[in-house]
């Protein structure tokens, strides 16, 4: 049985996901790739299948008609052996040094007595002429070089937060859970992320810098004109954020604590790309999705709202929405995301 399957969905992606599987390809035997080709128009599919022939016992080819980016990770998941699963973007890659030290953390656990349920490990934007590489990091809430649970983990910092690409789940746990990703939705990866967490009770924390997360492309669907056009699916994906987490109970603090923050980032990405649309129509669907948040969710509302993004995104009239956009940006120079 593998110790990790790792899931990389293609559309379209002849251009860079050489440079993905090549990456993956350093975890050996240990691992299995699954290329999963969403309907690509191009030659993603004759390349995936050049590596499953080439390298049988690691690499399988998977093609489907187009259902879009969580599609395409069903689809992984389904086929998925190893006993833990991570989701690589085609133009992302993983670094070689610290891939091999997450796959042996992985395989103490699974010899040693205690179940993992998350491997936890840093992730870098890769920013196109970035002079500095932002890598985000945990040090200051999570334990590190042990498995732990809630009750040892401290608050993440506003800026800091964990994405899916910080993320590696045990397989049975996204089944038990019921994942399953909307298809033809692009950002679910932060479905990925949020919703296996409420069933995480161990955790690891590896601190090497894993995942490249490229971002660069013009057509990437996280370039912010992008998102912009595409407003209504990130709200869409957010209130299915928020009609998960309103239906969870029984959640330890610390945990929902960390669940909330995750919810309070994508609200404050909605907001802001729904305020730089200029539209009143943007401007009401903004003041619904709050709305929406404070009914389904009336328990975590009330500290979502007081945060400190969530009165930055919520600054009445123009000038309000104009320090809305400007702290935004501030913060984007800062730490280097989209």
């Amino acid at each position: 049985m593998k110790t990790l399957s790792i899931t990389v969905p293609c559309y379209n992606s002849q251009e860079y996901m050489r440079n993905c599987v090549d990456s993956l390809l350093k975890g050996g035997e240990d691992v299995e790739i699954l290329i999963v080709d969403d309907g690509s128009k191009d030659d993603t599919l004759k390349i995936a299948k050049e590596y499953e022939e080439k390298y049988p016992t690691i690499v399988k080819a998977i093609h489907q008609e187009n259902k879009g980016h969580g599609g395409a990770v069903n689809t992984g998941l389904a086929h998925a052996t190893g006993l833990y699963f991570k989701v690589v973007d085609s133009d992302d890659w993983l670094n070689e040094e610290a891939f091999r030290k997450a796959i042996e953390v992985l395989k103490q656990c699974v010899r040693g007595p205690k179940t993992l349920d998350l491997l936890i490990c840093n992730y870098v934007y890769e920013k196109v002429g970035a002079k500095r590489k932002t890598v985000m990091r945990y040090r200051s809430a999570l334990p590190q070089n042990k498995i732990f649970g809630w009750d040892d983990v401290r608050p993440l910092g506003t800026s800091h937060y964990l994405l899916m690409h910080s993320m590696i789940y045990r397989t049975e746990l996204l089944w038990e859970c019921g994942l399953k990703l909307p298809e033809h939705t692009f950002y679910v990866d932060n479905l990925v992320a949020f919703i296996p967490l409420a069933s995480v009770q161990s955790m690891y924390y590896l601190d090497v810098n894993l995942y490249r997360y490229f971002i660069g492309r013009a057509d990437q669907s996280v370039s912010e004109s992008v998102m912009i056009g595409r407003v209504d699916q990130q709200i869409r994906v957010n209130k299915l954020m928020i009609d998960y987490m309103g239906q969870m109970k029984n959640l330890h603090r610390s945990q929902r604590g960390y669940m909330r923050h995750m919810l309070i980032m994508i609200m404050t990405v909605s907001s802001i790309f729904l305020i730089q649309a200029k539209t009143d129509e943007c401007f009401e669907k903004k003041k619904e999705l709050w709305r929406y948040l404070k009914v389904n969710d009336r328990a975590d509302y009330g500290k979502i709202r007081v945060s400190l993004l969530g009165r930055l995104c919520n600054l009445p009239g123009k000038g309000g929405r104009q320090v809305s956009v400007t702290g935004y940006k501030v913060v984007q120079k800062i730490y280097g995301f989209n």
